[in-house]
């Protein structure tokens, strides 16, 4: 269960049909994109937004929580991940498996719509619905926050642990680069860290989970003040304010959750390791620069970095290693947004007979180009475009839009992020790119992972 974000002629389009007001300031300039929204808080804290949008009769329930997998306790990885499983087994008015079958019975298409994510910041669950079933969906909603610790017991953890197991085996271990992404993670912070971990944990700490460990995780963080409910689409807005109050009031606040030391030592020297791997066939190299927290100046002007390096035809990267030196198959990138320290993430599949070596010098040489002589007026234009299109396309259903006030406001409490984060973006200059190029795509912050196709015999030597 997991959630994997045009031109000024459409975003007129968009704007209207989502909601939000378009209007021209001055003759010539784009209108500006806005989506409204109201806050409130209830007694007991939970945070509630209510994003009304007329434009299609359906509407989108989530519920984020503030836990994620950096809020685990050593010896106690995966419990994240495991609950966002446990909160589909059933609660005391809810059978196993009913969540999906009666909002699927009143109109709900499951799959994307209907589903639940964990990452390393949050868990959330989400809802799309017709517009006259948003009470079935905060109804269920709250009698899984309220009553899951009446139906959980030794069966259902046990069942679920299983089938956390097979998610790991379909999605890590028996894919091809399937676990580069978690050696990365372990190289590039020490043990004890909060992002030192995959988001799926470890198997031998979930088998260790007794019934008690995960009631006291849900009765830590699974609380309405550590928690945003989003309503967006097709609502009334004071019936469903009742209907919120109705169902949501009398769940009692917990004590806030402790707080999370994400303090390490300063990397002062590049880290590598290599993943020996029997599925793939070609080489890959996977680079990544510690960075800074999302949603600050640095952040923004390594996005528009991330854009000119890496994204897309045009850019450095792909013009260097795909088109003149054909070194590589594939090769991309992104600036990652998390809460604590971030990262500046490289990857590249190396063409056969190519050597990684030759691959890493050709991607540092073009690093060190920015470095010295930053980016042209082009590239910074080209990535504001980009950077504008994508968030425009995102922002075109009721449920993307109602995603991206919950996370915002679960990471900064700052929901009007929707309306101000293209403007942080369009503020970002040349000078910029090039002062955050030089100040954290060093080799002293960086981390390597190597992928080697390795034929499964051969790798099966090895491990004994």
């Amino acid at each position: 269960m997991r959630l994997r974000y045009l031109a000024v002629s459409l975003l007129c389009f968009v704007a209207a049909n989502a909601g939000a007001q378009a209007k021209r300031t001055q003759a010539g300039k784009s209108p500006e994109l806005r989506v409204d929204f109201t806050r409130e808080t209830l007694p007991n804290g939970l945070n509630v937004i209510y994003h009304v949008d007329h434009s299609t009769p359906v509407a989108a329930v989530l519920l984020w929580y503030n836990v994620g997998s950096k809020m685990e306790e050593p010896g106690r990885t995966g419990f994240a991940h495991l609950f966002e499983h446990m909160m589909f087994q059933g609660s005391k008015n809810v059978a196993k498996g009913q969540h999906f079958s009666l909002l699927e019975a009143a109109g709900g298409r499951g799959g994307a719509d209907i589903n639940g994510t964990t990452n390393w910041d949050r868990t959330a669950y989400f809802e799309t619905i017709p517009s006259n079933q948003v009470e079935l969906g905060l109804w269920l909603e709250s009698d899984r926050m309220a009553t899951l610790l009446e139906a959980m017991d030794q069966a259902k953890l046990d069942n679920q642990r299983e089938v956390v197991k097979n998610e790991r085996r379909q999605s890590f271990d028996n894919q091809p680069y399937g676990i580069w992404v978690e050696k990365m993670g372990e190289a590039m912070f020490p043990e004890g860290h909060p992002y030192h971990h995959s988001v799926i944990g470890s198997m031998e700490d979930l088998d260790a989970a007794t019934v008690e460990d995960v009631r006291e995780f849900f009765r830590t963080y699974y609380a309405p003040n550590n928690a945003v409910l989003s309503i967006a689409g097709d609502f009334d807005s004071a019936g469903t304010r009742a209907m919120v109050e109705k169902y949501f009031t009398t769940i009692p606040r917990q004590p806030d959750p402790p707080a999370v030391d994400m303090a390490e030592p300063e990397q002062k020297a590049e880290r590598r390791t290599s993943v020996d791997d029997a599925l793939a066939r070609l080489s890959q190299v996977d680079i990544a620069f510690k960075t800074v927290p999302g949603n600050t100046a640095d952040f923004y002007a390594l996005q528009v970095l991330s854009t000119a390096l890496q994204s897309g035809q045009s850019s450095r990267l792909y013009q260097v290693l795909v088109k003149d030196k054909q070194l590589v198959q594939s090769v991309g990138g992104f600036a990652d947004e998390k809460r604590g320290t971030g990262a500046f993430y490289t990857t590249a599949t190396v063409r056969q007979g190519s050597k990684t070596a030759d691959v890493e010098a050709a991607i540092y040489d073009e690093i060190e180009r920015i470095k010295k002589d930053g980016i042209a007026d082009w590239e910074l234009q080209k990535a504001k475009n980009t950077t504008r299109r994508n968030f425009i396309n995102n922002m075109q259903s009721s449920l993307s839009r109602a995603l991206n006030i919950s996370v915002w406001t679960v990471y900064y409490n700052d929901p009007n992020l929707i309306n101000t984060r293209l403007d942080k973006i369009m503020a970002v200059t040349k000078e910029d790119v090039q002062r955050v190029a030089n100040k954290y795509l060093a080799a002293t912050n960086r981390t390597v992972v190597i992928t080697i196709p390795k034929p499964k015999a051969a790798a099966a030597a090895t491990q004994q």
